[in-house]
């Protein structure tokens, strides 16, 4: 009986057209916009030109300290202020008179800098106008203690050496936090619907009286539902995973470079397939407490969007926290340790008590919740309309 309930509310969710795409068609479009966004969005910088604007008269020596530098354009302006205005520059530069000269003359000489710091162009643009000032201004430094018959390193006491311990791609740090961002949205956003429609959407169609009057046990069809739910969001979680998976590998370059998983590739693979289950099974008996506890679909939603927005604050939280900071704690919390235990196996950390902690407190939590639903759809004040 429980098979044959569960194929039907299975293949009634599959059936309705409209939810078919508000589960399967919609996360999908989603995921794969913000795979695009993100590789964009590392990749805009790539060959990328700005223009820096500069008065006529301070063109020779602007030319002389910007020499090599091949992502800057130096154009001539009268009116520096109102050409980063119009959008003809991201950055304007202007010096006082005879720079050049008065820097080697030990002469007066200042630099003034103009640009537009709600603009991430000109703010880029400002960062290589400084560094490349202060590689110039290291420079005469150096020209003038030499004339003066002082040797340059008094000016440079000790050398600063930095050792990067991770040899990582710095874009994997991008993917970490990407791929359960996409996975948590995608879930929430897929099962949200069918969740609605099968307890709201039953008594707001007057039919869920007729359904209980069945010579079947509450407990049956609750579990059928339930099962439907996960059902469905597992699939959404797997579909999202490889269609990701595979706009990674085909149409993306930085995100593609930053993947590399060498012997434990399948092994990694899996465990992000059977935590996406377990993960979708949590998020299923959570959305199905909120569809019993609404009378109508439009409810049902009401309740279950904040609960799915949930996701965005333990993002919020480990995005700034390395691998090697990870605690028990992080692993233990359910919905963030979807995001640290992901984070580690993008890393290649293949960490079993991690595991354990996070697979154990997602499917206790996913009992917790499944009981008080059962607990609430046991009662008529919460079934009946």
């Amino acid at each position: 009986m429980l098979r044959n309930i569960y194929l039907k509310e299975l293949k009634d969710c599959f059936r309705d057209r409209r939810t078919l795409i508000l589960t399967v068609l919609l996360p999908v479009i989603m995921m794969s916009g913000l795979t695009f966004f993100y590789e964009n969005m590392i990749s805009e910088d790539e060959g990328e030109t700005y223009q820096l604007a500069v008065v006529e008269s301070a063109m020779n020596e602007a030319e002389m300290i910007f020499t090599g530098v091949k992502n800057v354009e130096l154009i001539e302006s009268s009116n520096l202020e109102q050409s980063i205005l119009d959008g003809d520059a991201q950055g304007g530069l202007q010096f006082t008179p005879n720079f050049i000269e008065a820097t080697q003359n030990g002469g007066k000489a200042s630099v003034t800098l103009i640009g537009d710091s709600f603009s991430q162009k000109s703010n880029q643009l400002n960062a290589i106008i400084m560094s490349t000032l202060a590689f110039f201004e290291k420079t005469v430094v150096a020209e003038n203690l030499q004339e003066g018959g002082v040797d340059p390193s008094v000016m440079q006491p000790f050398a600063i050496e930095q050792i990067e311990l991770t040899n990582e791609d710095p874009n994997v740090e991008m993917l970490a936090f990407l791929i359960p961002l996409i996975l948590s949205i995608a879930i929430g956003v897929g099962s949200g619907p069918s969740a609605s429609d099968l307890f709201a959407g039953e008594k707001e169609k007057k039919t869920m009286e007729a359904l209980l009057m069945t010579p079947v046990k509450r407990s049956t069809l609750l579990l059928a539902k339930w099962l439907t739910i996960a059902t469905i969001g597992s699939v959404i979680g797997i579909v999202t995973l490889g269609v990701v998976a595979m706009e990674i590998s085909l149409f993306t370059e930085n995100l593609k470079n930053a993947v590399s998983f060498g012997n434990d590739a399948y092994l990694i693979i899996g465990l992000a397939i059977l935590l996406s289950i377990i993960y979708a099974a949590f998020t299923a008996s959570l959305i199905m407490i909120t569809s019993i506890a609404a009378k109508t679909i439009k409810e049902a939603g009401s309740y279950s969007s904040p609960v799915m927005m949930i996701a965005m604050f333990p993002a919020m939280v480990i995005v700034g926290v390395g691998v090697n900071e990870l605690t028990a704690f992080h692993f233990v919390v359910p919905i963030m340790n979807l995001f640290t235990l992901i984070k580690e196996l993008m890393f290649g950390i293949v960490n079993y008590e991690h595991i354990l902690l996070a697979f154990g407190s997602n499917i206790a939590c996913m009992i917790i919740f499944f009981v008080i639903g059962r607990i609430m759809f046991m009662k008529d004040k919460w079934v009946m309309n």
